[in-house]
């Protein structure tokens, strides 16, 4: 695992901003626009290069703002200043303001001008596409938002896992209205399943987080149900993404290409296996979290790809 930060290993300013975002997990934003832009491929739409990479540009720059102000808003109620069964860097937070690297205020500041930062892009893509993109971003930012910052702390009160599916659905349903110009019931299709796995991704680093956040109050679903019954729910919600991607194929919601992304199903077997034997063992999680992620961004690849294949071959 890697060291955590500290300033003085990260003298350059830049870099010290640039880390504070959690680069390495901004993967399933991107794989999620991928997924939303082969959709609108595969209903016919044409693809407009320019609109795409500014689409998954600044998708990942509000995840990236929305990292950030969850950092800075468990830093406020201690969840992460208390948390001693951290594995890092997955669970407890950046630890750029535990560790000194970043102060709170400043933790703040950036994490609001990037949300900022998004508001122009999204006007220009809701002018190049419709102004209904502008409801899709506007929700995304206010999930994003709401997920950790008062009053409605959506995590606190174990809604973290329905809020970050949704939040993905939406970067699916942004990224293909971008392109098609309207609302379709496709990137639904494509998006629900992806964005389940990429909730298991938050539901299993709870795990490790139960005792912290806890003793701060921030009673998310795991924390509510403690490891014995929430180990059960992870393996529900992987159930739930990919049975939702049979159920769209077979309605042929969905070509069947796609059903190839249901391969990934072995990484997050091998992900429930470890958190059905070792749920209250923090320690030993850490094989079953990295395997979740690697479940969500390889379901992302693969049902981009077959997508994007299925609408160059019909």
């Amino acid at each position: 695992m890697p060291a955590e930060p500290t300033l003085a290993a990260l003298p350059n300013p830049l870099a010290r901003y640039l880390l504070a975002t959690r680069p390495a997990f901004l993967s399933v934003t991107l794989f999620g626009c991928l997924v939303g832009i082969a959709s609108a491929l595969w209903g016919g739409a044409a693809i407009h290069p320019g609109a795409a990479v500014v689409t998954v540009l600044f998708a990942m720059v509000a995840h990236a703002g929305i990292n950030v102000l969850n950092d800075y808003y468990d830093a406020l109620n201690g969840s992460d200043a208390a948390n001693r069964s951290r594995i890092f860097p997955f669970t407890g937070g950046s630890r750029f303001i535990q560790n000194g690297v970043l102060s709170l205020g400043a933790t703040a500041v950036f994490g609001w001008c990037l949300l900022a930062a998004v508001v122009p892009a999204g006007l220009w893509l809701s002018a190049h596409s419709a102004p209904g993109l502008l409801s899709i971003g506007l929700a995304g930012l206010a999930l994003g938002w709401a997920y950790s910052a008062p009053p409605f702390k959506l995590m606190s009160r174990g809604l973290g896992e329905a809020a970050v599916a949704g939040g993905w659905l939406l970067v699916v349903t942004g990224a293909d209205f971008v392109q098609r110009g309207a609302f379709s019931f496709t990137p639904v299709a494509a998006g629900l399943g992806y964005a389940a796995l990429v909730a298991n991704v938050l539901y299993i680093n709870e795990f490790p987080d139960i005792g912290a956040d806890r003793q701060a109050g921030k009673l998310t679903l795991v924390a509510r149900l403690g490891p014995a019954r929430a180990r059960w729910g992870y393996v529900a919600i992987a159930g739930l993404a990919y049975g939702w991607l049979a159920l769209m194929a077979i309605l042929g919601m969905l070509p069947a290409a796609c059903l190839l992304a249901a391969a990934p199903a072995v990484l997050s077997l091998k992900a429930a296996r470890v958190l059905l034997s070792h749920a209250g063992q923090p320690s030993r999680l850490a094989p079953g979290i990295t395997a979740t992620i690697a479940a969500a961004n390889a379901h992302g690849i693969v049902l981009g790809i077959a997508l994007a294949a299925s609408a160059q071959w019909s």
